[in-house]
């Protein structure tokens, strides 16, 4: 006897999407640990048509009546689950696709059917308490359903719109190459012996000694020297020299106090810019602006987020919600009995 129990389907469905919610994530083994699949070992399931039994409840009776006698355990039917089906419900309840979960799956969907058909048999699905869960499950699995239609709407972006948005915003795309001198606001601490810090090098000193390179930097001396007079200074000297360049950088890779450089001409030196974290020297090399096609992938994320926002906005906008405060409270606080 083939085929599934309604009720128990749909209980099995919630069960299994709050375990497997809970379930963390089995972690890789064996040779795809690395990412690679071994191509010598096909897929066992490949070989098993879409209507044959992947699953079989022996005794379970799928379409009894809860009044039967063979509504309970009985040797003469059974439920049979076949592939396409248990493909579907893995499909629907977005389970992952890896041999070891599908393995525990296929062991915890008969115990829900089992559960279901006996919940059934006592009247459990006439009560009143499933009946409520029944119809708040009914409202949340549609709202989920409501949001992943319009998530897959939302990312069908036009092509147009992709364009229209590059050339609407054409100064994000800006990428320039810089050179960049960082000197830190303060000096590490040198001892005089007897472990007290002196303060030749204090914030004050840094600060004269960030304006003197940065005159410095103006007259065309090396980024590269500058940046390692400024450690030294600073007493952060290492082994490894530093690298002042900074290449194809956009607006959005600067902190938003030192975007202003954007607007240096090409060989241009920027005044001192300081914050909480040190004073920056910045010289412009070169700019040109991403081609569409290298940030085609951002546009098409920012586009779905905006349609997104606003197709989520149409539907909850013409809906408000009046709270009784005194029942519920107001400012987190419980309203008093």
């Amino acid at each position: 006897m083939r085929g599934l129990l309604p009720v128990g389907v749909l209980i099995a469905v919630m069960a299994w999407a709050q375990m497997n919610s809970s379930i963390p994530a089995a972690g890789p083994k064996g040779p795809q640990a690395s990412g690679k699949q071994d191509d010598s070992k096909q897929d066992p399931a490949a070989d098993v048509a879409p209507d044959a039994a992947v699953l079989t409840i022996k005794g379970l009776c799928a379409d009894a009546s809860p009044n039967s006698a063979s509504h309970r355990v009985s040797s003469g039917c059974e439920t049979v689950v076949t592939r396409a089906q248990f493909e579907e419900l893995v499909k629907v309840l977005q389970v992952d696709k890896d041999e070891q979960t599908r393995r525990q799956f296929a062991t915890g969907y008969p115990q829900f059917l089992v559960m279901a058909h006996e919940a059934e048999r006592r009247g459990v699905d006439k009560q009143q308490r499933f009946q409520e869960r029944l119809r708040f499950a009914r409202v949340q699995i549609l709202s989920q359903e409501l949001v992943r239609e319009i998530k897959d709407e939302a990312a069908q972006v036009p092509e147009k719109d992709i364009e229209d948005y590059y050339q609407q915003n054409a100064s994000q795309f800006d990428q320039v190459s810089l050179e960049r001198i960082v000197i830190p606001n303060r000096a590490q601490p040198k001892s005089d012996g007897r472990g007290t810090p002196q303060g030749s090098q204090n914030e004050e000193a840094m600060s004269r000694l960030a304006e003197t390179l940065r005159t410095r930097a103006a007259a065309g001396e090396d980024f590269t020297k500058l940046q390692k007079e400024a450690y030294d200074a600073a007493g952060l000297s290492g082994n490894t020299e530093p690298n002042p360049r900074m290449d194809k950088m956009r607006r959005r890779g600067l902190p938003p106090a030192h975007v202003s450089v954007f607007d240096l001409r090409i060989g241009e030196v920027s005044p001192v810019i300081s914050d909480a974290t040190g004073h920056y020297i910045y010289k412009m090399e070169s700019r040109d602006t991403a081609l569409l096609g290298a940030v085609k992938a951002e546009i098409s994320n920012t586009l779905r987020r905006q349609r997104l926002e606003d197709m989520m906005h149409q539907v909850q906008q013409p809906f408000t919600t009046e709270v009784n405060h005194a029942y519920f409270g107001t400012d987190g606080k419980p309203a008093k009995n």
